[in-house]
């Protein structure tokens, strides 16, 4: 990195019904190079006329199409997402950090004979996803010129900040992927505020500070088509260095965005573009032959699973060995950028809202192969969906595809143990904190017939 300044648990086994292990292998090859497309039909079996095997495989499209989520909150996510995209399918995106900045109490500022030495910005970035890293990418820091005041913000929500920088510089990035970027700041800026930290009374306490400096918004600039994460904390704010007469070592006053609140805000300019029929929150469109998702914009695939009525009538006295729900291969991702690296499938209806538990208002979502897809709620015996363990999709890099094993939900659903519901995909993972999906710009674009379902079932009697 080259700045320019001058410093789960896995899917039912499938069960050989051959004695023969190689056998099996051979006959399993053989249903996998074979599909069914049509739910009426009950599948191919392994072996057609032997009724002690009788094991099916069929697969079925799951048509799609794509909801800009309501209330997409981005406030206090620890990270600002800072980029400037431009692609055919999504358009124009920009994403903007805002956040207040933090003096610490009992910090002692410099005193009214303290000499500057020297003003920086820093970045803790732990994030790069984009195209070109070799060639400079620019950032600039703005002071906000209305305060984040103590209410939720959306990604559609932006403040009003100063349109000359007080900080900037260029940066190559390269292979580097995480590190801290150290800006100089203008020096009128680095005048002004020294002057007011050794005698003005906008450092006596951090409400009458907030007063002077309401924050700072980090941009990108159009065009680089690279986004970053910055990590608030101490790490990121203005140091400034400063030594008394006499002194031979500078000492630093901080002003961080430790103990800060954020948020990110995004602009989608979609016009001209498959995505610019997509006007109106919680409402599905099509975009053609393709559909797609983008974290932080907040727009993402709601797949209709009303198939697997079509495919589940059709069948009695079956048990599922094993079943996948499977997206991709994927539209090629450019390089230095990369999708996103999970989803899990949000219940969901013709409102296009993720649904919630009415006992308890959790979130509802496909759960893992092995574990209850439903669960007692009340003293009644009420039963709703469990919603402990969400079905993780994860990207292979090699396929370049999304398989999440569905095999539990699919038996309850034919069991009329479960209420078939249609999905969301929301690109996160429970099993880490955050949520990814507010983090980053990445993205992904598939072909809506590569959306599928595979099964593997057996018939019992």
């Amino acid at each position: 990195m080259k700045q320019k300044n001058k410093l789960t648990k896995s899917s039912t086994a499938f069960t050989p019904v051959l004695p023969a292990k190689l056998a099996f292998v051979a006959l399993l090859s053989l249903i996998l190079s074979s599909s069914c497309s049509d739910p009426a039909r009950v599948g191919i079996e392994l072996t057609p006329g032997n009724n002690q095997i009788g094991v099916s495989f069929v697969d079925f499209e799951l048509p799609a199409e794509v909801v800009l989520l309501d209330s997409f909150n981005t406030t206090n996510q620890s990270v600002l997402v800072i980029g400037e995209e431009v692609d055919s399918y999504f358009g124009k995106t920009s994403g903007t950090g805002f956040s207040r900045v933090y003096i610490d109490q009992a910090d002692d500022r410099p005193g009214l004979n303290a000499i500057l030495d020297s003003i920086f910005f820093k970045l803790d970035v732990v994030s790069v996803n984009g195209q070109n890293l070799e060639e400079p990418k620019f950032y600039s820091i703005h002071k906000l010129t209305e305060p984040l005041l103590d209410t939720l913000y959306y990604n559609f929500n932006s403040l009003a900040y100063e349109e000359a920088p007080f900080s900037s510089s260029e940066v190559e990035f390269g292979e580097t992927k995480d590190t801290t970027l150290t800006f100089l700041v203008e020096e009128a800026f680095a005048e002004e505020i020294f002057g007011k930290m050794k005698r003005g009374n906008e450092f006596d306490d951090l409400f009458k500070f907030r007063e002077y400096f309401p924050g700072i918004a980090v941009k990108a600039r159009e065009g680089d088509n690279t986004t970053i994460g910055v990590n608030l904390g101490f790490n990121t704010g203005i140091f400034t260095y400063y030594h008394n007469e006499g002194d031979t070592v500078s000492t630093l006053y901080e002003i961080t965005t430790a103990s800060s609140r954020s948020f990110n805000g995004v602009v989608s300019d979609r016009s001209g573009t498959p995505t610019s029929v997509v006007t109106e929150r919680s409402k599905s469109y099509s975009t053609g032959e393709f559909v797609g998702l983008k974290s932080n914009l907040g727009l993402t695939i709601k797949i209709d699973t009303s198939p697997f009525d079509a495919f589940l009538d059709t069948l009695s006295g079956v048990t599922f060995n094993n079943a996948t729900f499977e997206i991709g291969e994927i539209n090629e991702v450019p390089e230095g950028q990369n999708p996103p690296a999970f989803f899990v499938m949000y219940f969901t209806d013709d409102t296009n809202q993720i649904l919630y538990r009415s006992s308890d208002n959790q979130p509802m979502t496909v759960q893992r192969d092995g574990q209850p897809q439903t669960e007692i709620v009340n003293e009644d015996g009420a039963k709703e969906p469990v919603i402990r363990a969400p079905a993780i999709a994860s990207f292979d890099s090699e396929s370049k595809k999304y398989i999440v094993p569905i095999t539990s939900h699919v038996n309850a659903l034919f069991r009329n143990e479960l209420l078939r519901k249609d999905w969301l995909l929301y690109a996160n993972t429970p099993d880490l904190p955050g949520d990814d999906f507010k983090k980053s710009l990445k993205q992904m674009v598939v072909n809506k017939g590569k959306i599928k379902v595979r099964v593997i079932y057996s018939k019992t009697s």
